[in-house]
């Protein structure tokens, strides 16, 4: 079908207008209201929409970029005075751009039509994982990170050349890809797709004269960037930070953002649990019995000193606290959890034998047992739960290699003299 008409031929028309091509694609006339421009693609649409057309996946392609030229005001007043030529020139940066078919499709369906409330399509973003101290989670701390990003180009403004110079490529088609067709036996054959060695899968090139020299074409340039990552207090392991847009740029995208996930290093003395700090304290057995007195050094470099009450007793695992003096709340510092402190007894491996009579006599009695004749006296050993483990294992395997061996296993040999 032959799109561009005369000017005779659209005397009969009440809008003068450059080219009818997507005016007839669409089946209205130029002075269409926008009522009947969204019902002219509402039908369009639903009928080419490749989940129900396969095959026509070329056909809702363009009838979604007319929708979306007509349904803008500035694209279509550029469209009407210049033609699908004066959009191309204007397409980079300016309003003559299309967004993806399956883009407008959603959007039109989903309540925003008219080309209002588009949302821009965005570039992927960066995520940069950045090891932090309990002290940091504590305290808070601001830290800079450097790193190289894509920034769009100021000497071609994002359009890798001078203006008009961007074309589809011939080689791909616009499609960034090449289909090769290879004869692997006969009547068999192969189809092999490869990335276009014309356009680097970009599906359009620039003539090397026309080339942007600051970027080479590309349409972007490499920049070093340094932001600063600010750790509130409270702050847990695994939380991100963001910094919206701040990603790579490309043209035609919004830019992605630049995500920080905070990963907290081991501490020697606390471990996090919540907002409350966790630590294990070892008594001697003199101190879990007669008392003690004991400093801890804090996150934030204070020292506090703790002691236990005449009389008070220690056994091993036991569980104390200290209010306000955990983790302070992320968005609320002045409110802190606790310090959990589990205590651990360390009893000495034995005892003089002259020490005992006076142990024995400054401790509660001994309760009495009550022993039959016919017990029998039985020697207490140490024990290792890794070598029992191992030993059991060794014995399993012995077992199943003796199932396996009907005969049984070979009998002991004497070496001969």
């Amino acid at each position: 079908m032959e799109y561009t008409r005369t000017c005779a031929e659209l005397s009969k028309d009440t809008k003068m207008v450059k080219e009818m091509k997507f005016y007839d694609l669409l089946g209205v006339k130029p002075n269409c209201t926008s009522d009947e421009l969204k019902k002219a693609y509402r039908k369009l649409a639903l009928k080419y929409h490749p989940d129900k057309n396969p095959n026509e996946g070329e056909k809702f392609k363009v009838i979604s970029q007319a929708y979306e030229v007509l349904s803008t005001p500035e694209k279509r007043k550029i469209y009407d005075e210049g033609g699908e030529q004066a959009l191309k020139e204007g397409s980079s940066g300016g309003p003559g751009g299309f967004s993806s078919p399956m883009d407008i499709f959603d959007m039109f369906f989903g309540g925003g039509g008219g080309g209002r409330g588009r949302r821009e399509r965005k570039g992927k973003d960066v995520v940069h994982q950045m090891g932090v101290t309990l002290e940091e989670l504590y305290n808070g701390s601001v830290r800079k990170l450097a790193l190289q990003k894509n920034v769009i180009c100021d000497g071609c403004e994002g359009l890798g050349g001078k203006k008009g110079a961007v074309e589809r490529c011939p080689n791909c088609r616009g499609s960034g890809v090449q289909v090769r067709i290879q004869q692997i036996g006969p009547g068999m054959v192969q189809q092999i797709q490869s990335v276009c060695v014309e356009c680097q899968g970009q599906g359009e090139r620039i003539n090397a004269k026309d080339r942007c020299k600051v970027c080479l074409g590309k349409k972007v340039v490499r920049e070093r960037k340094v932001l600063e990552v600010h750790v509130d207090k409270g702050m847990v392991d695994g939380q991100k930070i963001t910094f919206n847009g701040e990603g790579d740029q490309e043209p035609g995208l919004q830019a992605g953002d630049i995500i920080i996930v905070l990963d907290e290093k081991e501490h020697l003395v606390f471990k996090r649990s919540g907002d409350n700090l966790v630590m294990r304290m070892e008594l001697s057995l003199v101190e879990a019995l007669c008392g003690f007195q004991k400093s801890i050094h804090t996150l934030d470099d204070r020292d506090l000193v703790i002691s236990s009450l005449p009389g008070q007793v220690f056994k091993q695992g036991d569980l104390k606290c200290i209010l306000n003096e955990g983790m302070p709340h992320y968005r609320n510092p002045f409110e802190k959890g606790r310090l959990i402190i589990q205590f651990s007894v360390e009893f000495p491996r034995q005892l003089p034998a002259e020490v005992i009579p006076k142990l024995e006599s400054l401790l509660p009695p001994k309760p009495e047992v009550i022993i039959s004749d016919q017990a029998e006296e039985a020697v207490l050993m140490d024990f290792n739960p890794e070598v029992e483990a191992r030993r059991q294992r060794d014995q399993r395997e012995a077992y199943y290699e003796d199932d396996e061996n009907p005969q049984g296993p070979r009998g002991v040999q004497c070496a001969s003299q």
